[in-house]
């Protein structure tokens, strides 16, 4: 009896438990803690923190390669590349383009945002990461999660735990990183500046735009094909209005699917092992620098562009070039709403901020063609 309670013991968790796997313990009950009662990207960070959990209690097994639950998550959802643009599929049904087609200059600013991406780049290789890994770390820049997830994936999968949840902390932390940086480069005077309103877009421009989309930035950058060709089919969806059924799937149920599929196996590649080394904090830190750049690029452009045109352009909407849709366009607004209350800036700043989405898929596409 004594022997079968001694075995029991010994093939339980209890005596493998590591002081590595408690500290991840608490990371993980950070994030979920954040999701629940902070909402912050509780969609994902929940499923993350869950994940963070599994992956670091013993003898589970389940990321072992070949049988593990988590890891069939992984290798059939994430290494096959099936989830991520799975994820833009539903982004596209769920985004309108119009405010970009109606101002089309602002696709400039979303651009322009992706200047944090490439210098974070430089500066991460120029600290001693890997050219894969630096490119991991800089698409943080962009704030977009599964483009992040997608390129480090294919890249750096031993970094992909750590640079998705940087991407989805400074996501939602955009109302807190974004303001201080928006205010201290623009003038009051600037912040007040009342956008004209800009042209409706036809509906036969909406339907035409991801077709052409499509084909040119797949001729330009083919591998962002799997990102971009999803991304514009689910706004199809959206767009032509005669299958309501899969845009709905699309929107709802498929996304919501898939965000689960996505999370925990994410989650899970971040064991102690892994994750706590000095790398993983200065993933973190790149990965501030990237977004907060990305932030100013965005703002000094739209500045730029006031010098060399008539009808002004908010400097604030340059900040929403990122790719936090529609948040970082939300924080736009209420900043701009600070310096002028009757200002609705929130209809312009989502141009830039699609136009950011699609500006992302670009440069991880770049990457993908310069290093691979």
């Amino acid at each position: 009896m004594i022997d079968g309670l001694h075995s029991l013991l010994f093939q339980s968790g209890f005596l493998h438990m590591t002081l590595g796997m408690l500290v991840m313990w608490v990371i993980a009950f950070v994030l979920i803690y954040l999701a629940i009662a902070k909402e912050f990207e509780p969609l994902l960070l929940l499923p993350i923190g869950f994940g963070i959990l599994l992956a670091n209690l013993p003898l589970s097994d389940l990321m072992e390669p070949g049988q593990g639950l988590l890891w069939r998550f992984y290798h059939h959802g994430i290494q096959w590349e099936v989830i991520p643009p799975l994820i833009f599929l539903g982004l596209g049904a769920l985004t309108d383009f119009r405010p970009m087609l109606a101002n089309p200059r602002l696709i400039f600013l979303g651009a322009a945002a992706q200047g944090g991406v490439y210098v974070t780049f430089f500066v991460a290789h120029a600290a001693g990461m890997s050219l894969d890994q630096a490119a991991s770390i800089g698409i943080i820049g962009g704030a977009d999660g599964p483009t992040t997830i997608y390129l480090t994936s294919k890249l750096a999968p031993e970094l992909l735990g750590s640079a998705a949840v940087a991407a989805y902390s400074y996501m939602a932390l955009v109302p807190i990183i974004q303001p201080p940086i928006m205010k201290g480069l623009t003038t009051k005077a600037e912040r007040v500046i009342r956008m004209k309103k800009g042209r409706k877009p036809s509906n036969l421009e909406v339907i035409l735009f991801p077709l052409a989309a499509t084909i040119v930035v797949v001729l330009l950058v083919p591998p962002a094909a799997a990102l971009i060709s999803m991304l514009m089919l689910g706004n199809l969806f959206r767009e032509a209005k005669v299958v309501e059924r899969l845009t709905k799937a699309s929107q709802n149920e498929l996304l919501n699917i898939v965000t689960i599929f996505l999370g925990l196996p994410v989650g899970a590649t971040m064991n102690a092992d892994t994750f706590l080394r000095p790398q993983a904090i200065s993933i973190f830190l790149l990965g501030l620098v990237a977004f907060a750049v990305s932030t100013a690029c965005g703002v000094l452009l739209a500045k730029g562009m006031n010098l060399v045109s008539k009808d002004k352009i908010n400097p604030l909407i340059g900040a929403a070039g990122v790719s936090a849709v529609p948040m970082s366009a939300r924080v736009v607004h209420k900043v701009g709403s600070e310096a002028d209350k009757k200002n609705y800036l929130l209809m312009y700043a989502m141009g830039p901020n699609v136009a950011g989405v699609i500006g992302t898929v670009i440069a991880a596409g770049v990457f993908l063609t310069l290093l691979r």
